[in-house]
């Protein structure tokens, strides 16, 4: 099968998407399948990438780690052609997505998206940030939903949000898969050896990017409450972003600055090495679809403390594999993390059984295999009549996947802006 993987984000970018991204396209390949990437330029990205095509971006939109895609068609439809797709991917539903769109209603092919984030947390990128602008987009991406063949959901709980926003589209559930082999074995003792950590610390862990949606100053205080009375225990965060100067004041005002270990950005060893110097990992985001680095986290052993939200129930499960906490509560969250420094040889040996369980679920090769049987339910191109591919019959379809793109744009804007004036008709004191 010859898979056309269309993303925002990508290699050398790192985050939930890009990884996720780079992981299925290596799974697929090492099955048989063909694969091209089509992703914005970033900065750092290898020449003469094979199986990629990089469109021009703008870098760091607006401060943050995002490019923003400038629509190169003909350039892509002649690379599209040469590749002979068999199925589209959209992995966003916005800028490169929207050319997922148009290419699979050119060349008559079955469109997959996959729902990764909760696209109305990230709002406060885009200058004029509102509660309208974040009802936008979330109608935005359900109209999307509902011109694609299949939406794929990172979780079970994802899966039921977007039925409910009211996607008509088959909704599958498909997890991110793990590479879990490679977060086992990491090596631990000598990562701590290199950060400064002691071999007796209790360490605290946690990865991802550092930025605003992470709900990191809640993590950072939840954490400092616990270095503040234990002593032995240090915070590593793996990781690089805005958020960073903010969890760095959290632990100044415990007086546990030097207990904190920022090493940025890791791949592979270096990541599998840290995840092993962890004693626990801890995790507060509100707004992702699956939480991959939970899995990553159990893979390599570690009972994980967390946020109950979307996309982190389905990982965590309060009492077994580590803890799962109703509500933002600094207090409860530390003290959540102090069971396990005093866990006992028992329970630490009956959590290690549970994580391990946990991630083998998480597997790739699970994943994969789930992900291409789902591609082989759709039909591909039937060989269209030669009379098919004429200009007429061309411009008919570009014709239509405009209008489709333009009505989902104008529909979400109206019932976006309907919400608002009802809500200002109903409280005319506002």
């Amino acid at each position: 099968m010859n898979i056309l993987m269309m993303t925002n984000t990508y290699l050398p970018h790192v985050g939930g998407v890009a990884r996720s991204v780079a992981s299925f396209t290596q799974a697929y390949r090492e099955r048989g399948h063909r694969v091209l990437v089509v992703a914005p330029e970033f900065a750092g990205t290898v020449e003469d990438e094979a199986g990629v095509v990089r469109m021009p971006a703008l870098q760091n939109f607006n401060g943050s780690d995002f490019s923003v895609v400038l629509p190169v068609p003909r350039f892509l439809e002649r690379e599209v052609t040469r590749f002979e797709p068999d199925i589209i991917h959209s992995h966003h539903p916005f800028l490169i997505g929207s050319t997922a769109l148009r290419l699979a209603s050119l060349f008559g092919l079955p469109l997959v998206f996959t729902h990764h984030t909760m696209y109305e947390r990230y709002t406060h990128y885009v200058p004029g940030d509102s509660a309208v602008l974040r009802r936008f987009v979330v109608q935005l991406s359900t109209s999307y939903a509902n011109l694609c063949d299949r939406v794929f959901a990172p979780s079970e709980s994802i899966a039921g949000i977007l039925r409910e926003r009211g996607v008509r589209t088959p909704v599958d559930v498909v997890p991110t898969g793990v590479a879990v082999d490679e977060f086992r074995g990491g090596d631990g003792r000598s990562f701590r050896r290199r950060a400064g950590i002691p071999e007796d610390a209790f360490v605290i862990g946690h990865v991802g990017r550092l930025a605003e949606e992470k709900n990191l100053g809640f993590l950072a205080r939840a954490v400092a409450r616990l270095l503040a009375r234990v002593p032995r225990a240090h915070f590593l965060v793996v990781g690089d972003g805005p958020a960073a100067e903010g969890i760095r004041r959290a632990l100044d005002v415990v007086g546990a600055r030097e207990r904190l270990h920022m090493p940025g950005k890791l791949v592979q060893p270096a990541l599998a090495d840290a995840y092993a110097a962890m004693d626990c990992f801890a995790f507060a985001s509100l707004s992702e679809t699956q939480g991959m680095v939970l899995a990553e986290a159990m893979a390599a052993g570690l009972p994980v403390v967390a946020v109950d939200a979307p996309g982190v129930r389905e990982v965590v499960d309060d009492g077994h594999n580590g803890r799962l906490l109703p509500h933002c509560d600094e207090a409860a969250f530390a003290s959540a993390l102090g069971e396990c420094v005093e866990a006992d040889v028992d329970t630490r040996r009956r959590w290690a059984q549970a994580v391990a369980e946990t991630a083998e679920r998480y597997s790739l090769a699970r994943c994969a295999e789930r992900a291409l049987a789902l591609y082989g339910e759709l039909d591909g191109p039937e060989g269209q009549a030669e009379e098919d591919q004429d200009l007429w019959h061309m411009s008919l379809r570009r014709i239509r996947a405009e209008w489709d793109l333009l009505k989902g744009m104008a529909q979400a804007a109206g019932s976006s802006l309907g919400d608002e004036l009802r809500h200002r008709r109903d409280r005319p004191d506002t």
